[in-house]
């Protein structure tokens, strides 16, 4: 920690908000470089699964699938010349298209994943009349993700327990998450990623291990725990984040009230299917977190391969 940053402080506190990218795009030089000075070990760790053909999704999303456009048979067939008539060393390549949604496997929401409301609106104004085309949002899409490399926090609920993975549709409160944090010795900070482990992925990929571990995760006091805290974004290893069903829908009843409050209302950027086994068998609970978002228009998130850095 440099001397001239304060981690309790918030991230540029009295800077406007964009309404395109949130408080994760507040970062401060000295904060950013804080994060930097955070590793002494110089050891990596990955909390990202292989993306397959076929994988498990959420919900109807569509399918992820690798199929290959270009390969080396496949160009003598079709009798094309990349190089031109002169290739006496029967020089090919291989190149492939890659379908799926950007919610495939390690990922981050953008702003204008999730909507509300009979004006399908979402975070900084963007509503579906007035932003969205056929080719998707044109306010707070993909494109406008903030990179994320800040320090990174991991609150390993099942540990806490002494159980392996939570059960199925088991909330998370802010208690709970106090005591986590007080047990590992960590704290949260202003400008913080949390990461959230349920212990969902330790079953992957075998369905039925899945299936008794699903959706478990944080509520809505969770949330609001989080929120006070100051952190820029939240994640965990499931494909909801937050507990599904809501315990507590309230009235009119919503099912993800922890997306609306974190996502929608105050562009609190969450991560999703993050696997966090490894950080959690070393006893990893403070580190540099890095993600770098793929720019691309009219998305509604990125895949990513985010590391924490020790």
């Amino acid at each position: 920690m440099t001397p001239e940053a304060d981690p309790t402080a918030p991230v540029h506190p009295t800077a406007p908000v964009d309404p395109e990218r949130g408080p994760a795009a507040r970062q401060r030089p000295e904060d950013l470089l804080a994060a930097l000075a955070l590793p002494t070990r110089g050891t990596t760790y990955s909390l990202a699964l292989p993306r397959y053909t076929g994988m498990p999704l959420f919900g109807s999303h569509p399918p992820f699938q690798v199929s290959m456009y270009r390969t080396p048979v496949g160009l003598r067939g079709d009798g094309e010349q990349p190089w031109g008539p002169r290739n006496e060393v029967s020089l090919g390549y291989m190149a492939e298209t890659v379908s799926g949604t950007s919610h495939s496997g390690a990922h981050v929401d953008a702003l204008a994943h999730m909507t509300i409301g009979d004006d399908d609106h979402w975070y900084g104004g963007g509503n579906a009349r007035e932003h969205l085309g056929d080719r998707g949002p044109k306010l707070g899409d993909g494109a406008k993700l903030p990179p994320f490399i800040t320090r990174g926090v991991l609150l390993d609920v099942p540990a806490f327990r002494g159980i392996e993975a939570l059960p199925a549709h088991d909330p998370v409160g802010a208690d709970e998450l106090r005591a986590v944090a007080e047990h590992q010795g960590v704290t949260v900070r202003a400008g913080d990623v949390v990461l959230i482990r349920s212990g969902y992925l330790s079953q992957w990929p075998d369905p039925e291990g899945l299936a008794r571990h699903v959706t478990a995760g944080p509520d809505i006091s969770a949330a609001r725990w989080l929120l006070e805290q100051g952190v820029v974004a939240a994640g965990s290893d499931t494909e909801t984040f937050e507990v599904q069903p809501a315990p507590d829908p309230g009235t009119p009843a919503n099912p993800q009230p922890v997306h609306t409050l974190l996502l929608i209302e105050n562009a609190i950027y969450l991560f999703e299917s993050l696997y966090l086994e490894e950080i959690s068998r070393e006893r990893v609970y403070e580190f540099l977190f890095v993600a770098l978002p793929l720019k691309i228009e009219g998305t509604t998130g990125s895949m990513l391969d985010p590391v924490a850095i020790v």
